[in-house]
């Protein structure tokens, strides 16, 4: 039995001490309980709670964004698919602007394939509503993917970008948080050098690993000193056939998550112990909290291994971009191509995942660049989260990003009204 299947087996096993313990909250919430408000009850609960919510597997969170505030009137958002593929959708997040209103920069966000669903970004994408029209990438979990849809690698990653840009047109900004720097990089590299008409205005990189040799973190640190051969031996596994991608190799969810709560272990365990004190008072609030972040949090996906193979070689161990020697499908990258696209580059101070500079590093490779091109800012007291979520990104680095994007659009926008068009199934 392989890893992946006692995992579920595991998981199938808990199944009736979870339905033990949601009788047990049920019967402890009764009215006609006499213990209900107790301290012994609320105890009991608390218990419960905190059993169900450690030992369930969370599904993919939905980005619920039904509204947003523009130009101080609230106007109805609706998600819609707008082009798809077997590894990723593409959603927009279609505004009801006011007849005759002027458009908003188009802003393609590209969400981080790294464990996490898309829905992570919630709130940079809440930020952004009011004064952007946004798309963002919705990569697919693997082991729901059947293997039958072929391979998906870090080229596959570069060509997906490549192809949502094209499908939302001409005169668009592109925005890069962590991990789909270095592809989103390569891909505004390729279009540059092939003069490609769908060129973006603009490419803003977040908390991007452009460079791990600068400022290295323990992420960075781990990578080099295992080196590819042992992730490809302990860190890929195959999804059982009881999934819809069963026989696809991944690399599984439950283990990018151990080692995110692994980091910062006591930080977690502290936060748990507090939601127990916190349902044990009776502060809703605080316990409601905790639930969204981790609800969020705990929901992960599983990676192609190809994919994440490649980019562990390609980005932590060769650093084969800073280096002038990542290729795409035989292609060499060449970031000194891009002479049409402004860059930002930003960066949190206390980023532990992808320090400070690492971001940074991409306006030395794009080296055709003119100054009023470029842009760089540092965010103070912030970690990685930090710099794409929170009260410090809403009030210091989306108004930095709008005022860069809007400095940056071109002069005539073509077809901004439509924008892009809803699509079949991409057939690759």
């Amino acid at each position: 039995m392989s890893f992946y299947e006692l995992f579920e087996l595991n998981h199938a096993a808990l199944a009736p001490w979870r339905a033990f313990a949601d009788a047990t909250r049920a019967a402890f919430q009764s009215p006609g309980n006499p213990f209900a408000e107790t301290p012994f009850g609320r105890s009991v609960l608390a218990a419960a709670d905190l059993f169900e919510r450690t030992t369930r597997r969370y599904g993919k969170p939905a980005f619920g964004l039904v509204n947003t505030e523009v130009d101080g009137q609230t106007v109805d958002v609706t998600e819609e698919i707008v082009w798809q593929s077997p590894f990723c959708s593409l959603l927009h997040f279609h505004r009801e602007l006011p007849a005759g209103r002027a458009a908003d920069p188009k802003l393609l966000l590209v969400a981080p394939m790294s464990g996490h669903h898309a829905t992570l970004l919630r709130g940079t994408v809440e930020a952004l509503l009011p004064g952007h029209d946004v798309y963002v990438t919705d990569w697919a979990d693997a082991r729901n993917v059947s293997a039958a849809a072929g391979r998906f690698d870090l080229d596959g990653y570069i060509d997906a970008v490549t192809a949502m840009i094209r499908a939302i047109g001409p005169g668009a900004h592109v925005m890069a948080v962590c991990q789909p720097s270095v592809p989103v990089l390569a891909a505004v590299s390729l279009m540059s050098e092939d003069g490609d008409a769908a060129l973006p205005a603009s490419m803003t990189l977040i908390g991007g690993p452009v460079d791990t040799r600068v400022a290295p973190t323990e992420i960075n640190r781990l990578a080099k000193g295992y080196g590819i051969d042992w992730f490809r031996e302990n860190a890929v596994m195959t999804v059982p056939a009881t999934c819809p991608g069963g026989g696809r190799v991944v690399y599984p969810g439950f283990m990018q998550l151990s080692g995110f709560l692994g980091m910062h272990l006591d930080r977690h365990v502290k936060a748990y112990g507090e939601m127990f004190a916190h349902l044990v008072q009776g502060d809703g609030e605080s316990v409601e909290k905790h639930r969204e972040f981790y609800d969020e949090f705990l929901a992960v996906m599983d990676l192609t291994a190809e994919f994440y193979l490649q980019t562990i070689e390609t980005v932590f161990i060769e650093h084969l971009l800073p280096r002038g020697l990542m290729t795409h499908r035989g292609r060499p990258i060449r970031p000194e191509a891009i002479s049409g696209t402004a860059l930002f580059t930003i960066e949190g101070e206390r980023d532990d995942i992808s320090a400070p500079g690492q971001t940074e590093a991409a306006h030395a490779l794009c080296s055709s660049l003119p100054a009023t091109m470029r842009d760089r800012y540092l965010q103070p007291g912030v970690g990685h989260y930090g710099v794409f979520n929170g009260s410090r990104y809403r009030e210091e680095i989306v108004p930095r990003i709008a005022a860069f994007v809007r400095r940056h659009e071109p002069a005539e926008k073509p077809g901004r009204r439509g924008g892009a068009k809803r699509t079949k199934a991409d057939p690759r």
